[in-house]
């Protein structure tokens, strides 16, 4: 079993509430393979990447630091809970295992910092960042080539979302 991430933008975490609600914690259908914009999408069909197990802190983190030039750490890629909607638990986890913050799935709001450094990235410099990237040991000797659609996607989303004035969401499920 793997874990599922999917980024995508919106205005706001209200409005990726509203969408999860209606569809009971899944996500409109992404508007193609490479998400369109917002003035080209399908009704209800939403701008989003698919990017499975590329969790927000440490892989996507990883590109966010290959982008920036420096090293990565821990928390480089701000992220605030969007979803589920009730209280999170202690440090102890959730008692019920039919809580939703057991059984998923999860949305977080990524910090503009990290929207923001994908977005200003040179085109000229994407294959470099994604040659760093791939040396990342979470992608246990993956070709850079391999990932540089994955990545030119990502960077992509998150210029469509600075230039909308919208932030980046990432959705997560087991």
């Amino acid at each position: 079993m793997g874990v599922l991430t999917d980024y995508f933008r919106a205005p706001d975490a209200a409005t990726v509430v509203r969408a999860l609600e209606l569809g009971e914690g899944v996500l409109p259908p992404f508007d193609g393979p490479s998400g369109g914009s917002s003035d080209e999408a399908s009704e209800g069909a939403i701008d989003g990447v698919q990017a499975k197990g590329v969790d927000p802190d440490v892989m996507l983190g990883q590109l966010v630091a290959a982008v920036l030039g420096e090293p990565w750490r821990a928390g480089l890629v701000s992220e605030t809970a969007v979803w589920p909607t009730t209280p999170q638990p202690g440090p102890s986890g959730p008692w019920d295992g039919d809580d939703p913050w057991a059984t998923g799935p999860w949305v977080t709001e990524l910090g503009a910092a990290a929207r923001d450094a994908l977005a200003a990235v040179p085109d000229e410099r994407v294959p470099e960042a994604v040659a760093r990237w791939a040396e990342a040991e979470e992608w246990y000797g993956a070709d850079p080539s391999d990932l540089l659609p994955l990545a030119e996607e990502l960077i992509a989303l998150a210029r469509r979302a600075r230039a909308a004035g919208e932030r980046l969401y990432c959705w997560i499920c087991l």
